[in-house]
């Protein structure tokens, strides 16, 4: 495969019903332009006043860093003008943003996802997701729509090379930002998730708050040969989404944030809109599968709140279905 850029990559650029249309093409490029800015800002750290806590909480009551506000406000400026766009709805926002057009997709995105890891230089990212508008004015029942009507969806990861894996419902193709002339560069086409694997990602602390049937799968792996799985697992953790995902893709594993005990009313913790539904996306188009816990495929949640949580399992498909076994 010869390298060739984002834009040659958008303008040839299958969906699932056929060529990408040119406002998508648009909107995926202004979207790659904008986590361009922000993999600089990452890059420079405390050089370019990155880095801390901003002192303030987000809609989930979670404080937030100085990277967190400063990726939103990059993506809110830089798309608010967008032809392509008619609304945008994120993670550290409480309601929708309306933008200055009303085009034919709406955005929504976790700005800076693994916000633990900024200062301590370890992978962090950004999630987008893509849905059609409804047309009009924008209105918040307007984002409320399941994750199988997503026209794109992808992730960045900031990381020792910023890469960007995208969608748009006909597979997953990778980019990486050459740092010298700035353009996004494809890597990889068609990735396909390896359908068995020995390796999961889970936080392990949180093991005593779990519901039994995750609790007696982790056991099982942890059994290794001589368990009722029959092969020695590895555990990997990096508290980043779109870095342990990013693995996930890139050599197989499964991926859990389940249901806990410690907020028995909420399914999970990690957000639907920003994180289960465009993730699961990317997954399911490289041949993985997603579930939301006991309640089904991920992608066909019907969403009630726009930041609505949600239990997340995904990854390779073989594992995910012998998880669900468990339940």
């Amino acid at each position: 495969m010869s390298a060739k850029d984002l834009s040659a990559f958008l303008a040839n650029a299958q969906t699932a019903s056929g060529p990408a249309p040119v406002a998508l093409q648009g909107l995926i490029a202004q979207v790659a332009e904008v986590c361009a800015s922000i993999a600089t800002l990452v890059a420079g750290g405390a050089l370019s006043g990155a880095l801390g806590s901003r002192g303030t909480e987000n809609v989930q009551g979670e404080v937030q860093k100085e990277l967190d506000v400063i990726s939103n406000d990059l993506l809110l400026n830089g798309l608010h003008g967008s032809p392509n766009l008619s609304g945008m709805a994120s993670e550290e926002m409480d309601d929708i943003h309306p933008t200055a057009e009303q085009g034919p997709y709406l955005l929504l995105f976790d700005p800076l996802d693994g916000s633990s890891n900024i200062d301590v230089n370890v992978s962090i990212g950004t999630i987008f997701s893509v849905l059609p508008a409804k047309g009009g004015a924008p209105k918040t029942e307007h984002f409320l729509q399941p994750g199988s009507a997503q026209v794109a969806a992808g992730y960045v990861v900031y990381g020792p090379q910023t890469t960007l894996v995208l969608t748009l419902g006909a597979g997953v193709f990778v980019f990486t930002l050459d740092p010298a002339s700035k353009a996004w560069l494809q890597v990889a086409e068609n990735v396909r998730i390896a359908a068995d694997t020995k390796e999961f990602a889970i936080n392990m602390s949180n093991m005593r708050h779990w519901a039994q049937p995750v609790r007696a799968y982790i056991d099982d792996c942890l059994a290794g040969k001589e368990g009722p799985r029959g092969k020695d697992f590895n555990m990997r953790w990096v508290a980043s989404m779109v870095a342990d995902v990013h693995r996930i893709v890139s050599r197989g594993g499964v991926f859990m944030y389940p249901w806990d005990k410690r907020e028995p009313g909420k399914p999970g913790k990690l957000r639907l809109m920003y994180e289960g539904n465009p993730m699961s996306f990317v997954v399911e188009q490289a041949g993985g599968r997603s579930i939301a816990g006991d309640a089904g495929r991920m992608l066909d949640v019907q969403p009630t709140q726009l930041h609505q949580r949600v239990a997340v399992i995904l990854g390779s498909a073989n594992e995910v279905t012998a998880i669900e076994g468990y339940a």
